[in-house]
């Protein structure tokens, strides 16, 4: 039977609240798949609540979208209830205590999946070729899932808008990346069910007649629908991030294939962190140039439109970073040990504590720069060990 996570129980009175009239425009968390990685999120929102940073607008993908619905899906009193009751049901707990263990706990996992999370479809092991249908091609079946999140998370209350929640998912036709968003759809399990359906271990999921698999496959990290929302607005935007974009050169199999995976789903967010930062920068030159025209320019119709391409909203993007433990490998998005669930849990909280106190987005920045990158830097000194 699962046990509850030892979650830190810092009592919100203890720890300092920010006043959320001084932060920098709404507050956005954006939540990047990782399959088990994803217990540090839940250490991040934590923090977050503790310190009165409720968020505006959550963003997921994957695990992610799991973790975000928990949040949007319940009252503010029963969020961290209801995220350590979903890791709770997903540990897959061990009768031993020693690293070796490890290998045992993951090929267990493959074998009998995950309580209340997946179960083995043993039709996919009846050859490549068997007819399992679009809805089951996958070798494990997520059905329990669906029955876990149906159970805790009142999508009713996710349809009101407060927090807005958006999730990603890649269409399997097209293979263009589909946000669902509360804000311009009815979302349903369904949609988060679609965000986190990773093949070929998951099979697709069918949200309004169409397949989609996990959004990972194609962003990630999805800030980019924060960056391109209509219309903008100021955001203090809070970047979860479960792999590490940076890493040393592998030199024996076992870390090619941790390193491959950091890659693969780190998501290029440097270049689009760039891209963007260049995006904005362009945005505000273009309102400084209009300042400088006389106001009989500034009226006419053609100058007006090009002036529309200007952006007065500055984006403050604040990177959370899950740290490597010790003993982890390419197995880690599977370690649902109660330990390692544990350990991330308590990282996200320590790392974000740590951002909220120093407080990056507080200062004088560059009047040109639209998008302004805090770069993790807790994760180095709070590292689980």
């Amino acid at each position: 039977m699962e046990q509850p996570i030892e979650r830190r129980t810092t009592a919100t009175s203890q720890s300092p609240t920010l006043d959320r009239a001084n932060l920098p425009g709404q507050v956005v968390l954006v939540l990047q798949g990782g399959g088990a990685l994803g217990s540090y999120q839940a250490g991040v929102y934590q923090a977050l609540q503790e310190a009165g940073v409720e968020p505006d607008w959550i963003v997921g993908t994957s695990i992610g979208a799991i973790n975000a619905s928990l949040v949007a899906g319940n009252a503010p009193q029963e969020r961290l209830t209801r995220l350590n009751e979903f890791w709770s049901r997903v540990q897959r707990a061990s009768q031993w205590d020693f690293r070796s263990v490890d290998k045992w706990s993951y090929w267990t996992t493959l074998m009998h999946g995950i309580p209340g999370f997946f179960t083995p479809n043993p039709l996919a092991h009846a050859g490549d070729g068997y007819p399992l249908g679009p809805d089951h091609a996958g070798y494990y079946s997520t059905a329990p899932l669906q029955a876990t999140l149906s159970e805790l998370v009142d999508f009713d209350l996710i349809n009101r808008g407060s927090p807005r929640l958006t999730v990603g998912a890649a269409h399997v036709r097209t293979s263009q990346m589909t946000y669902f968003d509360s804000r311009r759809c009815k979302l349903d399990v369904k949609h988060i069910m679609a965000s986190g359906a990773l093949p070929p271990a998951f099979p697709a999921v069918r949200v309004n007649d169409e397949l989609c698999w996990d959004g990972g496959i194609l962003s990630n990290t999805p800030t980019e629908v924060v960056f391109d929302d209509n219309p903008r607005r100021d955001s203090l935007i809070f970047t979860v991030h479960l792999w590490n974009p940076l890493g040393a050169e592998p030199s024996t199999m076992a870390e090619v294939l941790n390193r491959h995976k950091d890659v693969q789903y780190s998501s290029r967010i440097a270049s689009q962190i760039t891209r963007h930062q260049q995006t904005h920068r362009l945005r505000h030159v273009i309102n400084e140039l209009a300042a400088r025209l006389p106001a009989s320019e500034r009226d006419r119709l053609e100058v007006k439109e090009l002036m529309s391409y200007g952006c007065q909203t500055r984006m403050h993007v604040v990177q959370l970073l899950a740290p490597q433990l010790s003993h982890e490998d390419h197995t880690k998005d599977v370690d649902f040990s109660p330990a390692g669930i544990r350990k991330r849990w308590d990282a996200g909280y320590a790392h974000t504590k740590a951002v909220l106190a120093r407080e990056p987005w507080v200062g004088q920045f560059d009047p040109l720069s639209g998008v302004i990158l805090h770069e993790a830097a807790e994760h180095r000194a709070l590292a689980a060990e």
